[in-house]
């Protein structure tokens, strides 16, 4: 156990680190930051050269890359160049409106889609079987900006219902959270309806119901457990990717969240924001993967007999 658990740290170690590269590299070989804030032809080359040389820009790609692992290893993730303080400081007083429409959508994201998907897998090949499944085929396919935009238009627009952007009121939450909801309900529903129909062709479902046991029974107590696992990648997945997710979303209805900062951090070269949002996407990403990781062990003894007999 302690061996597969040095692996996978050492993979999420791996896994971090890569993020952090490409996106050192790509965000610096996507234009010079002195360029967003100076106007070339207005202002003097030596007023350009000292802002590169403050902010270390004039060094070369590989000299940076390296300081800026050094600054991290020691705590240090960069001042905000637009606002010439802590980049952590900047992001972090934007994750809390992000996670105000992050965690209600996977609330509803596991209400809708574990629900669905249960319904649709008793009910096979029924109407409410395929209604479900091509709802869920909508939702899934559908652009969450385009989602987004949808809803905007039938309850902001048409039915003028609810505030199309801004935070000020419980009333701009709805439509984000929906936007969010509704997409990830509709893969987790695809998920739990694939997975159980799998489980429930097994022979020790089909001798649990032969032997007389309430069916409702044989759903709760052997079904749905056995079929957890691929269901708890997927939410995994997902509660990982709660800040990437946002962007989009928080875009379309003016929210400001962590999405909507780091579009106008790339926007704006702010390079030492956007390496945080991007660290802080990559460690919620491996830490959920990890999380899931351990939970099979609990929920699959075979899986924990296996590391066992590994160690």
């Amino acid at each position: 156990m302690i061996l597969w658990l040095l692996g996978r740290l050492g993979r999420a170690a791996v896994t971090v680190t890569l993020i952090v590269t490409f996106a050192f590299v790509v965000l610096r070989l996507s234009g010079d930051p002195a360029e967003r804030f100076f106007d070339p032809g207005d202002t003097p080359p030596d007023v350009i050269e000292a802002f590169r040389k403050a902010w270390g820009l004039d060094q070369p790609i590989w000299v940076q890359y390296l300081r800026y692992v050094e600054n991290v290893a020691r705590g240090d993730l960069g001042n905000s160049i637009r606002e010439n303080r802590p980049a952590i400081d900047t992001v972090m007083e934007r994750l809390p409106m992000t996670l105000a429409i992050m965690v209600p959508a996977l609330f509803v994201k596991l209400l809708l889609g574990l629900t669905a998907g249960v319904v649709a897998a008793l009910y096979r090949n029924t109407f409410a079987d395929r209604l479900i499944m091509g709802v869920s085929v909508f939702g899934f396919t559908v652009p969450s900006f385009v989602l987004g935009l949808l809803l905007a238009l039938l309850f902001a627009v048409q039915f003028r219902l609810l505030p199309s952007g801004g935070s000020s009121t419980l009333a701009h939450y709805v439509l984000p959270v929906l936007t969010l909801g509704l997409s990830g309900a509709a893969v987790i529903a695809r998920y739990t309806r694939s997975a159980m129909i799998e489980v429930m062709g097994q022979p020790y479902v089909r001798t649990a119901s032969a032997k007389g046991v309430l069916w409702h029974r044989v759903v709760s107590e052997h079904v749905f457990p056995n079929a957890a696992i691929p269901i708890i990648t997927v939410i995994g997945f997902m509660i990982g990717s709660l800040v990437a997710g946002a962007v989009v979303v928080e875009t379309v209805f003016s929210w400001p969240g962590v999405g909507s900062l780091l579009v106008n951090s790339v926007n704006a070269r702010d390079l030492a924001v956007v390496q945080v949002i991007l660290l802080l996407v990559g460690f919620s990403m491996v830490a959920a993967n990890l999380a899931v990781d351990l939970l099979y062990g609990f929920i699959d003894p075979r899986l924990h007999r296996a590391r066992g007999g590994e160690d």
